[in-house]
């Protein structure tokens, strides 16, 4: 979700001008020109979360970078930069980065994103201010290190030759040279063998500013809340618990959700996937997000006492929104100030070497039992919406490296790894989830689970044999949110796994979800009441919970759409859109539930034997709200 940029023409000799044969253009104003064509493409994209949903998944679309570089040559016959020389092209992107850092000149761009958000109606104004001076400092720092960089960008105009493009160009993690032993599926628990209840928990967003009786259909891109005003007399306002709309929840929805759980319960631990704040994106400070992080992390020690909890981190936990630098960015730009209060916060739950990478770059790895080893991954170095990954997207803090040396040592000592992350490894970036894909594929016998959030919606990503792409051997589960947002009931999920004995496979045995009914609860007088949706297994007549049972799910589905009915109302936790899903959405939607690795269409090539059938079917859903 960048967010804007445009050049100043101030701070530049106003003399300068490159030979070529539109000699009208100097320094200032091609900064101008980079900076005004930043903005028209990052801004919509950085606005997308805004969207509501609908019925049908949205498919995924390139970063504007890579639009970008399409863009150029066009740009290079149309603007006259075909007789640009190195020298000169070095030299008036050096003038324009120096000129774009300073004081005036952010505020300069910060001014005319702002005129170009209202005037394109991206958002209501006072959201544009707003959002514009909250991604203006960071936004600069990355387009002048980056895409406008000398050697980037003369890289790109000119050629190899005068530098090297290379933002979100592919690269390869290392695999040790061990050879990968045979598949070994697990054995089946005996009977009466230990049982572990594992309360997942992602995406609480929680609300502080929320209000009942307000609008729920305002016209920002979050409502319910003190600044959204009251609804036309015709229209109810929002609920006491929380509102099927573009709300997140207040906190007494969230004190509801974890004093209720004893039905579920007891739990063994506890995996909590992050995002905890609401999604006022366009209006936070850190002393905002702070708030959130220990507030919610308080009352989840008050209700789960010494049930250990485990958490990763979400990308809405920093600000602005997605904005995740690699640790070789220091100073303010850093996110020291998130991982020092999060190391702080979780002490009790981590041990020491967990909190040191925690610090380091918001992952962790511990053993919270013997023969299972926890790795929690920081998936914002992964996203597609994390603009600081626009200087360098390889590996972001050596994050793979490391989960591939430490999958190997759970290999060597015969243990087994559960992964959990916020977001899920399909929606990644392509070179990211590509090497995740091979990690998972090498590691099949250690990786028991992975479980992640984020989509808000109930759903899971299956993972194949890179060789064929037609062996289940994993499958990543991603569990519904707490939040509403958008039209949603609040919802929560209890993972049953291989217990705690020597010889466990730790495996998923089975799940449940958990929703409060939003119509049910905000009745007149009425208490809420935490009921369980659905059991996984029962409701969808698997033999078992392990990979091949969720393909063949997929393609069960394809052919019966009573069984794909019943997917998508608990897809959508018990409260789908009122327009139905027609073959086109029912495809789409199964494609991404085979397609673990991002942007490879090849997973779904069976999904549909026609081969004349649109491609836009086989798009990877990119949900909008999350």
């Amino acid at each position: 979700m960048s967010h804007h940029g445009v050049s100043p023409g101030q701070g530049h000799p106003g003399s300068s001008r490159q030979p070529g044969p539109d000699r009208s253009w100097g320094a200032p104003r091609l900064g101008l020109l980079w900076m005004g064509l930043a903005l028209a493409l990052a801004l919509p994209e950085s606005l997308v979360l805004w969207a509501p949903a609908g019925a049908h998944p949205l498919p995924s679309r390139d970063h504007p970078a890579s639009r970008f570089k399409r863009l150029v040559p066009q740009l290079r016959g149309t603007f006259g930069w075909g007789n640009l020389t190195c020298p000169v092209c070095k030299a008036l992107f050096s003038a324009i980065d120096f000129g774009l850092k300073r004081e005036t000149s952010v505020a300069w761009v910060g001014s005319v994103a702002t005129n170009l958000c209202k005037q394109l109606k991206i958002a209501p104004p006072a959201v544009c201010q707003s959002a514009v001076q909250l991604f203006e400092d960071d936004m600069v720092e990355v387009w002048t290190r980056s895409v406008l960089s000398p050697s980037e960008a003369c890289g790109l105009l000119l050629g190899s030759t005068c530098g090297h493009w290379d933002i979100f160009e592919s690269w390869n993690i290392s695999l040790p040279d061990v050879p990968k032993p045979p598949p070994q599926p697990p054995n089946p628990p005996a009977p009466g063998a230990p049982v572990s209840r594992v309360l997942f928990l992602t995406d609480l967003h929680w609300d502080h500013d929320y209000l009942e009786g307000t609008d729920p259909d305002c016209e920002n891109p979050l409502c319910c809340r003190r600044d959204s005003g009251l609804p036309p007399a015709s229209r109810p306002g929002a609920g006491y618990w929380g509102e099927y709309s573009k709300c997140d929840l207040p906190l007494r929805t969230l004190e509801s959700l974890l004093s209720g759980l004893g039905p579920a319960g007891p739990f063994d631990m506890v995996y909590w996937t992050g995002d905890i704040p609401a999604h006022n994106v366009w209006h936070q400070s850190r002393q905002d997000q702070l708030r959130a992080l220990t507030t919610i992390t308080a009352l989840v020690k008050k209700f789960l006492g010494p049930v250990p909890v485990y958490p990763a981190v979400g990308n809405h936990e920093s600000t602005p929104v997605n904005g995740f630098p690699p640790p070789f960015i220091e100073g303010n730009h850093s996110s020291r100030w998130l991982y020092e209060a999060m190391a702080k916060a979780w002490e009790p739950w981590l041990p020491a070497k967990a909190l040191h990478t925690l610090r380091i770059g918001g992952f962790y790895a511990l053993s919270p039992r013997p023969g299972l080893r926890l790795i929690s991954l920081n998936m914002n170095f992964c996203s597609r919406e994390n603009f600081w990954l626009m200087i360098n997207s390889t590996d972001p803090a050596g994050q793979l490296q490391w989960l591939v040396g430490e999958l190997q040592t759970a290999e060597d000592r015969g243990d087994k790894v559960h992964i959990i992350g916020h977001i899920p490894p399909g929606h990644c970036l392509k070179s990211w989830s590509w090497n995740y894909y091979r990690i998972v594929a090498r590691y099949e016998n250690t990786v028991a689970g992975q479980f992640f959030g984020h989509t808000h919606m109930d759903e899971f990503e299956v993972f194949y044999d890179e060789e064929t792409l037609s062996r289940p051997l994993s499958v990543a589960f991603l569990a519904p949110s707490a939040t509403t947002y958008i039209s949603l009931n609040p919802g929560y999920r209890v993972y049953q796994i291989d217990g705690d004995y020597a010889g466990s496979s730790h495996v998923v045995l089975d799940h449940e979800t958990y929703i409060l009914n939003l119509t049910q609860a905000n009745q007149p007088r009425a208490t809420p009441h935490w009921q369980l949706l659905y059991r996984a297994r029962e409701t969808y007549g698997l033999p078992n919970a392990l990979p091949a049972a969720w393909h063949h799910l997929v393609y069960r589905m394809r052919s019966d759409a009573q069984l794909f009915q019943t997917f998508w109302f608990l897809y959508h936790k018990g409260h789908p859109p009122s327009g139905p899903c027609g073959m086109p959405c029912r495809l789409t939607t199964l494609c991404a539930l085979l397609s673990a690795r991002s942007d490879s269409p090849a997973l779904c090539r069976h999904l549909v034997p026609d081969a004349s059938l649109p491609a836009v079917w086989f798009l990877q859903p990119q949900q909008a709200w999350c």
